[in-house]
């Protein structure tokens, strides 16, 4: 009897844990190919680092903006730069903001989700500039995808 009593506790522990846990609160318009789990599986130690000769921040030999050194809440100018791209001028670029406390995801870009990227600049094989409006401050997982497939993850602190 005292074993089942355990075995019943355990369970109502884990079940309490789990439902305490928020989802991640997904947009209606987000692309398909985006799913919950790309958010599940964030590594926020993993924070975007300067490179480059341009101030470049991101991961290097991945992605990376310029443009992200001075974050901001207000509407801001940032140019996107990737590696490892073989054809830049047909991939279309989707930028997907995460807002780590809130679990809630945001479009960053001014003009919706995604973007055309072009040929290469500064090093990096595409790039794009592109125009940001950050909606809250706190720390943000941008998730990038090329052509509906996942490709990067930028961790930034963004709290002005």
């Amino acid at each position: 009897m005292g074993r089942w009593v355990l075995i019943v506790t355990v369970l109502l522990l884990l079940v309490g844990c789990s439902m305490n846990e928020k989802a991640v609160a997904l947009p209606n318009d987000l692309p398909d190919f985006v799913q919950e789990n790309d958010f599940k599986s964030i590594d926020w130690d993993k924070k975007a680092v300067e490179f480059g000769e341009r101030g470049i921040i991101g991961n290097e030999d991945k992605s990376g903006v310029i443009g992200s050194n001075i974050p901001s809440l207000n509407t801001q100018k940032w140019m996107w730069h990737l590696w490892g791209i073989e054809e830049g001028h047909n991939t279309k670029l989707t930028i997907v903001g995460y807002h780590k406390d809130s679990k809630t995801v945001y479009p960053i870009l001014v003009d919706g989700w995604t973007i055309g990227l072009g040929g290469p600049v500064n090093g990096a094989d595409a790039h794009t500039p592109s125009s940001v409006k950050i909606p809250k401050p706190g720390e943000w997982a941008i998730l990038l995808y090329t052509n509906g497939s996942y490709f990067d993850t930028l961790i930034y602190d963004i709290n002005e």
